[in-house]
Formats: C-alpha cells, sequence, structure tokens
C-alpha cells in the first residue's frame, strides 16, 4: 500500500506538469472527490488560479420547491403545514396551557408564529369522547348504588359532545378574531392574532378539561366541583393573560367586557358539560315487593235477586 503522502496531491502535479510542457494554454482539471459536485481549477497563462463552486442537487430542489405555487385552500395540501408539528412541539404547548402565568404570552412564548390544528383537533376529539364515556361510566356506577336506576347506552351522548366541543373551539375564536379585527380599525394601535392563532389558543386551553372529566367520576360532589373550577381558572387564565396583550390597548370598558365574556362562555361550557354529561337517570317507579305479592282485589258480583222476583 502506497504511504499517504505519495498520494497527497497526486492531480495537483500533473496539472503542474501540464503546466510546465505548455505554459501557454489553459489546463484544467477537475476533482471527483465531492460525491454532489465538482471543483473545477482554471490555470491561464497568466499563472491565476479561479474556483467556482456548482450548485449542489439539494439546492437545485429547494429552488425548484420554491418556484411552485402555493396550493389552494380546496385542497389537502393547503392544510398540510397546519399540522407539521412534532411530539415535542405539542408537548410544550400543552405545558403551556396547564402552566399560565402573568406576563407569559402563549402566543409568542410557545407558538411562535408557527400556529397547528393537530394539537387542537385531538384535544378536542379526545375530550368528547370522554365527556361521552364518562358520562355512560356515571350511569352505570349509579346503578349498582341504587338498583332502581335503569340504565341503557347513551350512544348520542358521542354526537352532544362532539358538536358542543368543535363548535365552542371553532365558533368562538372566529366570533373573537373578527371582534379584535373591528377593533383594531376603531384603536389602531391594537395587535391583532391571526385566526388560526386565536383558534390554536382555544384548542389547547380545553385540554386540563379532558383529566378533570375523569375525576369527576368520583362520587363525592364537593370534589367534583373543587376540580372543575381548579381546571376552569386554570383554562380561562391562559386565555385572559394571551388575550391581554392585544386588548390592553383598547378601552378600559371594552377590554373588560371582552375578558369578562371570554370568561363567561369559558364557565358556560364547563358547567353546562357538567350537568348535562354527568346528571343520572331518574329512578323508574318500580312496584314494592309488598305489592308484588299481594292478591289482587276481589272482583265486585252483581247482588242476586229475591226468590220472588226470580220466580
Amino acid at each position: 500500500m502506497a504511504a499517504a503522502d505519495e498520494l497527497a496531491f497526486h492531480e495537483f502535479e500533473e496539472a503542474t506538469n501540464l503546466l510546465a510542457q505548455t505554459p501557454n494554454e489553459t489546463t484544467t482539471r477537475s476533482d471527483q472527490l465531492s460525491p454532489k459536485g465538482h471543483v473545477a481549477v482554471a490555470m491561464d497563462s497568466g499563472g491565476s488560479y479561479g474556483a467556482e463552486d456548482e450548485v449542489e442537487e439539494s439546492d437545485k430542489t429547494v429552488l425548484l420547491q420554491e418556484e411552485k405555487q402555493q396550493p389552494g385552500f380546496w385542497t389537502f395540501g393547503y392544510y398540510q403545514s397546519f399540522f407539521d408539528v412534532d411530539t415535542s412541539q405539542v408537548l410544550d404547548r400543552i405545558k403551556g396551557s396547564l402552566l399560565p402565568r402573568p406576563g407569559h404570552n402563549f402566543v409568542r412564548h410557545h407558538l411562535r408564529n408557527r400556529p397547528d390544528l393537530y394539537g387542537p383537533f385531538w384535544i378536542c376529539a379526545t375530550l368528547a369522547f370522554v365527556l361521552a364515556i364518562t358520562g355512560n361510566l356515571t350511569l352505570v356506577l349509579a346503578q349498582r348504588r341504587d338498583p332502581s336506576i335503569h340504565y341503557s347506552p347513551q350512544f348520542h351522548k358521542v354526537t352532544v359532545a362532539s358538536l358542543t366541543i368543535y363548535c365552542y373551539a371553532w365558533l368562538v375564536p372566529l366570533a373573537l378574531w373578527g371582534f379584535l379585527r373591528w377593533r383594531k380599525g376603531v384603536r389602531e394601535r391594537m395587535g391583532l392574532y391571526t385566526f388560526l392563532e386565536t383558534v390554536c389558543v382555544y384548542g389547547y386551553s380545553l385540554f386540563v378539561f379532558i383529566p378533570t372529566v375523569v375525576l369527576w367520576l368520583i362520587p363525592v360532589p364537593w370534589l367534583q366541583w373543587l376540580f372543575g373550577a381548579l381546571a376552569l381558572a386554570l383554562s380561562a387564565a391562559g386565555l385572559v393573560f394571551t388575550l391581554w396583550p392585544v386588548v390592553r390597548e383598547d378601552t378600559r370598558w371594552a377590554a373588560g367586557v371582552l375578558l369578562s365574556v371570554v370568561v363567561l362562555l369559558h364557565a358556560l361550557l364547563a358547567m353546562g358539560c357538567k350537568f348535562y354529561f354527568f346528571q343520572p337517570l331518574p329512578p323508574e317507579p318500580m312496584a314494592s315487593p309488598h305489592q308484588a305479592t299481594s292478591q289482587p282485589p276481589a272482583t265486585m258480583l252483581p247482588p242476586t235477586l229475591p226468590r220472588s222476583v226470580a220466580a
């Protein structure tokens, strides 16, 4: 095997020998050591060397992708970027929604101008199914404690929960975004979140209700209300802390009314789910054992006629 110094700059020595033989001609050598491109070494009559790097295949691919037109909103390619998120980002945004604190903006610190629909979609779907399942389990547990309660599977709760959660997670942000857009025209110094950022904030704010709904299976009323109040406080606080940097430039009256409506709608959602999905069926009227074993009353027969009349 040849030594390393014997192979070093072997091709450059060939170029030097050719230049010595024909000093007035231009000699070009291409280095094949790079797998993605090659470097052209040019030697002119003046003895100057020049090097130019060709565009690699990866750069060409990037340029071709930039030249492509953006897909229309009616195609799946348009919404593909909204689901381009990894697990660490989703977990970081869930953590940010569970631990709200003043001065910590969820949009600026966690979304970073890259809102996603993956997290809100699956959070709403999980919450809807958990509501329907725990609502049925509540009736099963109630029947074990009181045999007079008749249980039958209530599959319609899945539909009701899905419509309620998804309509809230989309229509309320739409109304909020439209109101803020209108107020921005009135107060030019106000900021404005995009519609997708508003949807993303509302979607992640609902995550805290998933473990809370599971804890509502505990048959202790005051514990259920305690967990519900804590979840509502955390979720509503996250919304208020996120919206405050936007509405603080507005008038005090408009900002107060807006934040109050946001908290009120959030409270109505939580209380509505509590009263609808966790109300046991009323006990069916059942006959007592004494009435079930008692003899039926005797049938009243018409009195017999006197014998004289019968004759």
